[in-house]
């Protein structure tokens, strides 16, 4: 019987961080107003989940919504996918807030690699066949999504924030071209 009313605790907590989150964001919602809804002692969200990074990565559910690449010519690949990343992440508060959270916490770390390893390497399988270097190709692909959201909307480093989206498309579309098109330099003839 406790493990029951354990799982049935678990799930209240998340249910209840799911909609704050939600609501509030990462910023304004707290542990003792999740705790609140899920009628709880906060000191039970603590006991279950740690801190409240912890408990966003556990709560947030995301989804990248990947467009379906396949049906776009091969040459288009590198500038479709650039437009979706600063789609997300223009339009996605939990996202952002994840990418916050899993500079310094190790949960959301882990669960920002899910993310996109269990997403992105898929949808780059499908338009690549699937071949040895498809989790290096998402690796890649990653690297410059994260690392465009976090100079761009998390620090906002000048030239990088104040530059217009169609620049950054233009910048950004040859390296992610490369990344899903190229022959494994690894492996190809010099």
């Amino acid at each position: 019987m406790p493990a029951r009313r354990s799982d049935q605790t678990r799930a209240a907590i998340l249910t209840a961080a799911r909609e704050r989150f939600a609501a509030d964001g990462y910023e304004r919602a707290t542990i003792r107003a999740i705790a609140t809804d899920a009628s709880i002692d906060p000191a039970m969200v603590m006991r279950y989940f740690g801190n409240k990074e912890k408990l966003f990565a556990a709560a947030a559910e995301f989804d990248l919504r990947l467009p379906d690449l396949s049906e776009l010519p091969r040459d288009q690949l590198g500038a479709a996918l650039i437009e979706h990343f600063l789609d997300r992440w223009e339009g996605d508060d939990t996202l952002m807030a994840l990418l916050r959270a899993s500079v310094t916490n190790q949960a959301a770390a882990d669960r920002m690699r899910q993310l996109f390893m269990g997403q992105l390497g898929p949808a780059i399988a499908k338009l690549t066949g699937g071949g040895p270097d498809t989790a290096v190709r998402a690796g890649l692909v990653a690297t410059q999504s994260l690392g465009l959201a976090l100079c761009r909307y998390v620090l906002a480093l000048g030239p990088v924030a104040e530059m217009p989206r169609a620049a950054v498309v233009a910048w950004l579309t040859p390296t992610i071209q490369h990344y899903l098109t190229s022959p494994d330099p690894t492996t190809s003839p010099r």
